[in-house]
């Protein structure tokens, strides 16, 4: 960096390279330097045995909208779940349904006597329903650390073995969350299936690692992970992104945050950018929310979960205007200096080029996933500065559309 430039090129220096170092932070650093502080590190042992007495009760709460297509699937998952009788109770809830899937969790509920169904008539969202379904959950069994809650999303199929794996760990009383492993299926080769199905494994990996070096996963994965009962709040109001909310608290409160790779689970893969973009938009405006509310950790003096949450969360979130300045910076460098007019030059043509070269390989049916990865990382970047703006306007309703998977 040249320090002896005008300063409105000094500060577009700084800007530009500022920018690159925090993007290239939280997507290259930081996931080198939890696996490098991961080595060596063993996965918690205090587990229980699978036949232990003492296994924790649970509870598992789903809030369903429209499920009609997966519904099915998902209660054959929940009721072939491997844990001992009389000690899983299943809590399902209906966002005021109108499509069949109203009545087929009615017909299982009527066959077994460990679920039970409530369908809402009002449309509120999946928080209001999860907290409605904790406090029947609660009547029935009292908060408590031998009391578990796990959350779980219609389109997420568990197997037989998975909540096991998820509530062993409750033997430490340490731990407050257990996240699932989550794996895509029905991936194909055009679509966008393969490039997220990229971006989620490292986020497993990731999350993983944080866990071991800290205890401290920044904010499961949402589709299936489990949280002690006593550590459960109501989620607030018009929250658009609830599990990170309430994994986050339970870090605030000093409990850890652990994921476990023993414990799968499958959900389809998305493969229309449109759908994805939508489903990224919302989380986005979610995110920021949460930002909003735990923006206490990001600033000075910061702690091992402050620098995480910044590292991992906050860069990442904040990654679509950082890659917009960037390109504003080198603009403005480029007037007086060439290595930035061939920068800037390299940039346009990415950040034009790699989307429409990518939409004409798809036209003529074609993958190249170097392209298809990146033309999914600007994308997604795009529906995060969408789901800043949605944030800003105001969140005043968290009612959802499912979204299409294969």
């Amino acid at each position: 960096m040249n320090l002896t430039l005008p300063p409105m090129l000094l500060v577009a220096q700084i800007l530009f390279w500022g920018s690159v170092l925090a993007l290239a932070h939280s997507y290259v650093f930081y996931p080198l330097l939890m696996k490098w502080l991961a080595k060596g590190k063993r996965p918690n042992e205090l587990v229980f045995d699978k036949d232990d007495a003492q296994l924790p009760s649970v509870s598992i709460l789903m809030s369903v909208y429209n499920e009609e297509k997966v519904i099915a699937e998902k209660l054959d998952s929940l009721l072939q779940l491997d844990y001992p009788a009389g000690k899983l109770q299943i809590y399902i809830g209906s966002d005021c349904s109108d499509d069949a899937t109203n009545q087929l969790v009615a017909q299982a509920a009527g066959r077994s006597d460990h679920l039970h169904f409530y369908p809402f008539a009002q449309r509120r969202g999946k928080p209001p329903v999860i907290n409605e379904l904790a406090e029947y959950a609660l009547k029935r069994s009292p908060a408590s650390p031998g009391h578990v809650f796990v959350l779980t999303d219609a389109s997420v199929m568990l197997r037989a073995d998975t909540l096991y794996h998820l509530v062993r760990h409750y033997r430490n009383p340490a731990i407050g969350v257990v996240d699932a492993h989550m794996r895509s299926v029905g991936l194909r080769g055009e679509g966008i299936s393969r490039s997220e199905d990229r971006y989620l494994s490292g986020e497993v990996q990731l999350k993983y690692r944080e866990g071991l070096v800290w205890g401290q996963m920044i904010g499961p994965f949402g589709g299936c992970y489990a949280l002690r009962s006593d550590l459960f709040e109501p989620v607030p109001p018009n929250s658009l992104v609830d599990d990170f909310w309430l994994v986050f608290r339970v870090l605030e409160k000093g409990f850890q945050a652990i994921n476990d790779l023993d414990a799968v689970c499958y959900e389809g893969a998305t493969h229309r950018v449109r759908d994805e973009f939508r489903r990224k938009k919302r989380i986005a405006a979610g995110s920021f929310q949460n930002l909003a509310r735990f923006r206490r950790w990001v600033l000075p003096p910061m702690s091992t979960l402050g620098f995480a949450f910044f590292s991992h969360k906050v860069l990442r979130w904040f990654g679509g205007f950082l890659i917009l300045l960037s390109w504003l910076a080198c603009a403005c460098l480029a007037i007086d200096m060439a290595f930035y007019r061939w920068l800037l030059l390299l940039m346009t043509a990415g950040l034009a080029g790699i989307p429409l070269l990518d939409w004409l390989l798809s036209r003529l049916r074609f993958t190249f996933l170097p392209v298809k990865n990146l033309a999914y990382f600007l994308a997604m970047n795009a529906a995060l500065i969408a789901g800043f703006f949605k944030w800003q306007k105001g969140i005043r309703e968290n009612t959802w559309q499912r979204t299409t998977r294969y």
